[in-house]
């Protein structure tokens, strides 16, 4: 069974940063991909970032592009996200995921992932 929790977040005012953690279990960070999501007040969850298990390439929304870094350090098994010059609209409810094992390809849609963390939330004021 995997299992992931998601830690550090919190409030910032805009222009912080935050990291937020995501420590699996059940699973090995080096043969899986993982992925950020979130979901602000009254929208629905949409994709944040992503890195694949092979390459480690990573890919994010064009929102969060250049302020945003996912990284994953295979030997703790949890990933991260750094963000950077955070943005009021940055506000929500931020999940980690992962898909199948050795699942490949560029994972943005919610339908690719098969485990969710239950989220930890980020309020960027301004």
């Amino acid at each position: 069974q995997v299992q992931l929790v998601e830690s550090g977040g919190g409030l910032v005012q805009a222009g912080g940063s935050l990291r937020l953690s995501c420590a699996a279990s059940g699973r090995t960070f080096s043969s899986s991909a993982m992925g950020w999501f979130r979901q602000a007040p009254g929208k629905e969850r949409s994709f944040v970032a992503t890195i694949t298990w092979r390459t480690g390439s990573t890919y994010y929304a064009d929102s969060v592009k250049g302020r945003f870094t996912i990284s994953r350090d295979n030997a703790k098994n949890t990933g991260y996200l750094q963000m950077n010059s955070l943005k009021p609209e940055d506000t929500g409810v931020y999940y980690c995921a992962a898909p199948p094992r050795l699942r490949v390809g560029v994972l943005q849609s919610i339908a690719d992932y098969d485990y969710w963390g239950h989220g930890t939330q980020v309020t960027v004021s301004s």
